[in-house]
């Protein structure tokens, strides 16, 4: 029982780049979430202990969740405080925070009153890969032993526990291989289903080109700002892997 209080009284903050503003779309309708923006920083707080461990927080790239305990807070399972939290915030409900911000569009229509869905298809031709996404967790054997001038021409962030590199020549690592299409990230031997639909979305959707679309088969999307990309190498893993 005292456990099972404790656990409600966790107080969680999260820290997320400015740049990825975008990406909080996804959990507009949690109402119980404020929103505080500092300089390049966006902070959040008021989440409940099954929001910090499910899904759609995790999946947004670039987030850093942190316990707050006497105004310092401190990494999940850390022993000592990486920083205290800045007081003089001011905090707004999430709804409100992105109502100037947030774009009102549907992730998978566009076009005149959303009539056309971004539908992707096989196609027999390959492409190139330009990306892969796989789990942390499997790719750290390969990662740890590939010399340091092969992982240099690659950059690479993390989206939810997973891995997402991109750049050329890739190396033969497990996972989720994409081709490069106008600013798009597609599936290996999917492309969408109009010749022209990728130009039009970028036109819409991503007209500074500061995004990478990632795209699942389904027709679904996640915007990764390009921004959160950093070169690959041993020791960026290893820091990161600590964090997550």
């Amino acid at each position: 029982m005292a456990k099972d209080a404790a656990n409600r009284l966790n107080d969680y903050r999260a820290e997320l780049p400015y740049e990825a503003i975008d990406v909080l779309g996804s959990i507009r309708g949690w109402s119980n979430i404020q929103v505080a923006i500092e300089e390049d920083k966006i902070w959040l707080k008021g989440f409940t202990e099954e929001q910090v461990n499910g899904p759609e927080l995790k999946q947004l790239p670039g987030l850093v969740v942190y316990l707050f305990r006497d105004g310092l807070l401190f990494l999940m399972n850390a022993l000592v405080p990486s920083q205290r939290m800045r007081t003089a915030l001011l905090w707004s409900p999430v709804e409100q925070a992105l109502q100037l911000t947030w774009p009102d569009f549907n992730h998978n229509y566009f076009g005149i009153h959303e009539k056309v869905k971004a539908r992707l298809i096989r196609k027999e031709e390959e492409q190139a890969a330009f990306a892969f996404c796989a789990k942390m967790k499997d790719i750290k054997p390969a990662i740890v032993n590939t010399p340091a001038f092969k992982l240099a021409p690659l950059r690479w962030t993390v989206v939810g526990e997973d891995a997402l590199i991109i750049g050329t020549p890739l190396l033969a690592f497990p996972g989720q291989s994409y081709w490069q299409k106008e600013g798009h990230l597609l599936p290996s031997g999917w492309d969408f289903e109009f010749n022209n639909m990728g130009i039009l979305l970028q036109q819409k959707y991503n007209a500074d080109q500061s995004r990478w679309l990632l795209w699942a088969k389904n027709g679904s999307y996640r915007a990764i700002p390009k921004s959160m990309f950093r070169e690959l190498s041993i020791s960026s893993f290893r820091l990161t892997e600590n964090i997550y």
